[in-house]
């Protein structure tokens, strides 16, 4: 009998949350959903950092007039707009007191200053550089690439299928219209991500959660893995 195998599916977005990066931690291949129809009002373009004030929104301008229900691949970043210069600002700005903000920002100020068409590109860069930040390896590939089509349950199903997945790790949110039925006809259990946020101390006062795993990285280091996926931090459904 072969090994396990599991198989992660997520949108790529802008430099994301911990719950992200703890389900790419808990897989063996994952999944970057690159080419499904891109939510004006969601993750992919945009996250939070912490600022005096509370939570604060660093969006990358985007363009996608005359496009009918665009795919994600297909979106450009708008840079007549200096997104890039005006995220680090603020980056520096409100983590200067951060531990690990010299070490980290360098590398960050070279990927952004890089002129970016898709926006596909530059969340999959940013995703990488947090990644090897974290000392993640695992496993990645475009669902462009792999030539799978379907319906919502059906697709994902195909996905696993022609990765040779055993088990599909989910996010809990997809309880709701996710037809698990489709997975155990094809001998693929499913497995819900119940993500339990870490507190770590934090610049600013009071703890906020759910902010970009940059605040994690620049506050705590090579500890951030480790805090991350911390079993008594993390529920398995």
């Amino acid at each position: 009998m072969s090994d396990p195998r599991t198989v992660a599916v997520l949108q790529p977005g802008y430099l994301p949350w911990l719950g992200f990066f703890e389900q790419l931690y808990r897989a063996d291949v994952f999944v970057f959903y690159d080419d499904v129809q891109f939510d004006k009002h969601g993750w992919r373009n945009r996250n939070r950092i912490k600022a005096p004030t509370g939570p604060h929104w660093l969006t990358v301008p985007v363009r996608h007039a005359g496009l009918d229900k665009p795919k994600l691949s297909e979106i450009l970043v708008d840079n007549s707009r200096p997104w890039a210069k005006k995220h680090l600002g603020t980056i520096r700005q409100f983590y200067r007191d951060a531990p690990f903000l010299d070490r980290y920002l360098p590398t960050l100020e070279e990927l952004l200053a890089r002129r970016w068409e898709r926006l596909v590109e530059l969340d999959l860069a940013a995703i990488a550089l947090l990644s090897g930040w974290l000392g993640l390896r695992r496993d990645t590939v475009r669902s462009s690439e792999l030539g799978v089509d379907g319906g919502q349950t059906e697709r994902l199903v195909s996905i696993c299928d022609a990765l040779g997945a055993t088990r599909y790790l989910s996010g809990a949110a997809a309880r709701d219209y996710l037809d698990v039925a489709q997975f155990d006809a094809r001998g693929i259990a499913v497995e819900w991500q119940e993500y339990r946020h870490p507190v770590y101390r934090q610049l600013h006062g009071d703890f906020v959660p759910h902010l970009s795993a940059l605040d994690l990285v620049l506050n705590y280091g090579d500890e951030s893995l480790g805090i991350l996926t911390s079993d008594a931090q993390r529920g398995v459904g």
